[in-house]
């Protein structure tokens, strides 16, 4: 009996240590998927810079892009496109005339009706002999794309790869998104902006169904510069180069356009803080933004009050109740109300979801593409930006943001301060995870 006793004692000690080594291992696990989450991404400076000189002045655009390349490209023609009617008949009309190659990277592709009428156009040049590459984002695609999607482009011949896959072990990695929409076709036009290819994209934001965004169309110069930032994630994903006439070749001047693309990389100083903070520095004039998610930064707050004290014009249109991401509205409406004290205006869009990123300041510098405007885009993602530096084009831009600002309504610091309890509940608890939104 004792000798009984005492191995049913022993089972019972070893079942504990494994119990509790699981326990352990399941713990560090978790502990180290944390600090992947949260504390694997770049190095963020803060720029407090002073206003010495203007957006006109010559060492402006050296300064501004810095990070990115500082040396802008004459020659070039970009068309703003305007909502689904426009830039998805613009898009699907350039890879139905592709003659050798279309390079195709997006964040967001769903297995709707959008999704599928790019598909089947994709699918048909490949069957046609036209090298077609689609490059996809592992998270934003992965969820609302079938799997027989992807079969039926790779079968048509389509060369197709994931950019940091869900299925990874690497959660670092899983976290690192790659946030760029670019599509380059026989490397002579480009697209470039934030759009998604889901039906939520298409019509002409009539409604909350259909959202509010912008794609580039360009020609020229730049578009090798598009080329490479789609090489750049397709080598490292798929392990193939890309060379020849038919991805580079000449460009002859298509405009009168200067430009510059500002690319981010993982591990590396992001080139789109510094290029914003040098144009609030440096604007006289007017600082006109649009952003569908708005979680500013201490040092960005700093900026554009201090352009408002220089009698500078600064407003931002945010989403108002459209707004598919709550709580990243939640995690930057902290920022409102220093915003709103300084002087600057903000402006809710009413009619749908805008998801558009842009800025133009002065009327002569001005970004648009996949760039929010908050940390995870400055901290995370790999994101692809336009810098136009060009007084036509900022006209445009700011025909825009006029049009946009006639469909929005004030929010005024009355408001902020007698925001609900539940509001500023979320706020609390949103902010520790602002990096993640």
């Amino acid at each position: 009996m004792p000798g009984r006793r005492a191995q049913k004692h022993n089972t019972k000690w070893w079942k504990i240590e494994l119990e509790e080594a699981l326990g352990l291992t399941l713990a560090v696990l978790g502990l180290v998927a944390v600090f992947c989450v949260f504390f694997i991404r770049r190095h963020v400076l803060e720029y407090h810079l002073e206003h010495t000189f203007s957006v006109s002045d010559p060492e402006f655009l050296g300064s501004a892009l810095a990070l990115a390349d500082p040396v802008p490209l004459g020659g070039n023609k970009i068309d703003l496109l305007q909502n689904g009617d426009e830039y998805f008949p613009a898009m699907l009309a350039a890879i139905n005339g592709a003659r050798k190659t279309i390079n195709f990277e997006a964040y967001i592709f769903y297995s709707d009706e959008i999704g599928r009428a790019f598909r089947d156009a994709l699918c048909a040049r490949a069957r046609a002999g036209v090298q077609v590459r689609v490059l996809l984002d592992g998270i934003g695609s992965s969820w609302k794309l079938d799997n027989s999607d992807v079969k039926m482009l790779q079968q048509a011949g389509c060369k197709f790869s994931y950019y940091h896959p869900l299925h990874s072990w690497r959660v670092d990695r899983t976290n690192r998104r790659s946030h760029r929409r670019v599509m380059v076709v026989d490397g002579k036009v480009g697209f470039t902006g934030a759009i998604g290819f889901a039906e939520e994209w298409s019509g002409h934001a009539q409604d909350p169904k259909h959202w509010r965004d912008i794609q580039a169309r360009v020609e020229g110069p730049l578009v090798a510069e598009l080329q490479n930032a789609f090489e750049a994630h397709w080598i490292k994903t798929f392990g193939e180069t890309l060379s020849g006439a038919d991805q580079f070749p000449a460009h002859p001047a298509a405009g009168n356009l200067r430009a510059q693309t500002i690319a981010s990389h993982s591990f590396s100083q992001a080139p789109m803080p510094l290029a914003e903070a040098v144009a609030f520095a440096a604007a006289e004039r007017r600082i006109w933004i649009t952003n569908a998610y708005c979680t500013p930064t201490d040092d960005q707050v700093e900026l554009l009050v201090r352009a408002v004290q220089r009698h500078v014009d600064v407003r931002l249109i945010l989403p108002g109740v459209n707004n598919d991401q709550p709580l990243t509205k939640s995690a930057g409406r902290a920022a409102y109300g220093r915003m709103l004290e300084g002087g600057v205006k903000i402006y809710e869009y009413q009619p749908t979801m805008i998801h558009t990123k842009s800025m133009v300041s002065d009327g002569r510098f001005s970004l648009i593409g996949s760039s929010n405007f908050d940390a995870r885009s400055a901290e995370i993602n790999e994101e692809l930006d336009l810098a136009i530096y060009d007084e036509g084009f900022g006209g445009k831009m700011e025909a825009i943001f006029e049009k946009d600002l006639a469909q929005s309504k004030e929010y005024t610091l009355q408001q902020f301060k007698s925001r609900s309890l539940w509001e500023r509940t979320t706020e609390w608890i949103a902010l520790p995870f602002r990096s993640q939104m």
